[in-house]
């Protein structure tokens, strides 16, 4: 079956960085788009980044505009969330999600996402 697996999270300094890996299994990793969400206490699961099935185009929301680079290793099956100079609003459950390439829907939307990972956390302490 699909599996997404997050690792790399954990408790780091306001300014810090933090590297986030997903590794897939179970399905062709080339044939889908790859997304990272995030879920703050008390808020809503909301879209940080996403990476087109070949790598060639990235999205990100506004808030991590210039301090988060997603990527991905399609011959790994794993996807990727660079964060640098993290601020404590950026404490969250952040999770990895697979879009299949064919589906023609928003990146941006958590609806599109077919699979998920359980997460991992992040906190970032002022």
């Amino acid at each position: 079956q699909v599996q997404l697996v997050e690792s790399g999270g954990g408790l780091v300094q306001a300014g810090g960085s933090l590297r986030l890996s997903c590794a897939a299994s179970g399905l062709t990793f080339s044939n889908y788009d790859m997304g990272w969400f995030r879920r703050a206490p008390g808020k809503e699961r909301e879209f940080v980044a996403a990476i087109s099935w070949s790598g060639s185009s990235t999205y990100y929301t506004d808030s991590v505009k210039g301090r988060f680079t997603i990527s991905r290793d399609n011959a790994k099956n794993t996807v990727y969330l660079q964060m640098n100079t993290l601020k404590p609003e950026d404490t969250a459950v952040y999770y990895c999600a697979a879009k299949p390439r064919f589906s023609g829907g928003n990146l941006y939307n958590v609806y599109e996402y077919h699979y998920w990972g359980q997460g991992t956390q992040v906190t970032v302490s002022s």
